[in-house]
């Protein structure tokens, strides 16, 4: 964020008075960083996005799960051990009502 202002110094004063006249405030442009802190400020928002992406997590770990199930059933015999073995359910990580950013 950009902001102008209106700022008098020490030598426009000075020149204000050598000259006898009112003295002129000198234009800074200054540039500013606004942060803000959804969680400080109890904003609601972040709790329905956690709670949004939570529950797709979920759901793609139940789509998975339903996919690898489905791959060990239909195997038979030895290539049911070898599926059943190959088969990897990565956990959901859930942090504080939050997914973990990994």
């Amino acid at each position: 964020m950009i902001l102008l202002d209106l700022r008098y110094s020490a030598r426009c004063f000075a020149e204000a008075a050598r000259h006898s006249h009112r003295p002129l405030p000198r234009a800074v442009r200054r540039q500013v960083d606004v942060y803000c802190f959804p969680r400080h400020n109890r904003d609601r928002g972040i709790a329905r996005w956690s709670a949004l992406e939570e529950r797709r997590a979920r759901q793609r770990l139940r789509t998975q799960t339903g996919m690898n199930r489905r791959l060990v059933n239909t195997s038979s015999g030895e290539l049911a051990v070898t599926a059943a073995d190959m088969v990897d359910v990565t956990p959901a990580n859930h942090r504080h009502g939050s997914i973990r950013c990994a």
